[in-house]
């Protein structure tokens, strides 16, 4: 008889199932498999053994005595095989789960997520990681992020969640002044904070009714995190590209005002970003369907 190795595993515990259940029909059942494979694969471990282990009649099945001694340690691993299948389907999704988002996401929609995230996952724990670099998931071990675009890399999923348009906004008193811009040309002559990671160049490339215009601030301040753009806008330290969706409230309160309507950027997709579809945890599953089910931002203001 050839050694047993690793590969067997699985082709023991089926031979066990169908020796518990008395049929292969009835394992088949209980495995949720077909018959035909269950009985596939007690043929594989029969050549791989070189032995036989089952007599098959048509009305019963019976253990050879090679089958009786493979079935005394095949029976263990059943047990075994079942025990860690059992602990990894969990009926209720637990563990921890990171993610990274930019802080303005963090703030604006993420957080207000939560509560009812962990109300329906109570034995999810969170690791958010509210960073403005764009993190290397895989790197930096994180489950998933919320990016600008699908994803390059081949090794990442992207599922797209929403999709905006960039808007020119002011504060009210920026606008009391230095008035509102009538012009592209006006606009060059303003006051601009931009967020250096979209703008290695101070260039602007805005869409004028959905014909692509450029726009050089001939004054500009240049700051990394979009949460901080925002503030610096409300201040009236200048006017900026930011996303509707973020500014909603600063705009219902009157902190924001969007000027020259007619500008915007091109569409731009926002994903949940995550490694690999295969085997991921049902805890990250869970993260994953939650955000897809609720995080779409779709009634931002156009």
């Amino acid at each position: 008889m050839s050694t047993i190795d690793f590969s067997h595993l699985k082709g023991l515990a089926v031979f066990a199932s169908v020796v518990e259940s008395g049929s292969f029909a009835e394992a088949a059942r209980r495995l949720q498999s077909s018959r035909s494979r269950v009985s596939e694969q007690v043929a594989t471990l029969e050549a791989s053994l070189q032995v036989r282990l089952l007599q098959r009649t048509t009305r019963q099945l019976m253990l050879t005595d090679e089958g009786k001694r493979v079935f005394e340690h095949a029976k263990k691993c059943h047990y075994i095989l079942n025990d860690i299948d059992e602990s990894l389907s969990e009926t209720i999704p637990q563990g921890r789960v990171s993610i990274t988002v930019t802080n303005d996401i963090a703030h604006k929609f993420l957080l207000p997520l939560l509560p009812a995230f962990k109300k329906r996952y109570p034995k999810i724990d969170l690791n958010i990681v509210s960073s403005d670099d764009k993190l290397d998931l895989i790197a930096n071990n994180i489950d998933m992020g919320l990016r600008i675009g699908l994803p390059r890399d081949d090794s990442l999923v992207g599922r797209v969640l929403y999709q905006e348009r960039f808007s020119i906004y002011a504060s009210p008193s920026y606008i009391e002044q230095k008035g509102l811009p009538e012009s592209i040309d006006a606009l060059n002559k303003h006051r601009w904070i931009l967020l250096s990671q979209l703008n290695m160049h101070t260039m602007q490339y805005l869409m004028l009714d959905n014909k692509p215009v450029e726009i050089t601030p001939k004054y500009f301040e240049l700051c990394n995190s979009p949460h901080l753009v925002q503030e610096m806008v409300k201040t009236g330290l200048g006017v900026s590209t930011l996303l509707p969706s973020t500014v909603k409230s600063e705009v219902e309160n009157g902190e924001l005002v969007r000027i020259f309507p007619r500008l915007s950027s091109e569409v731009l997709l926002f994903t949940l970003v995550y490694p690999s579809r295969k085997h991921v945890p049902s805890r990250t599953r869970a993260l994953i369907d939650y955000l897809i089910e609720t995080c779409r931002f779709s009634d931002a203001p156009d």
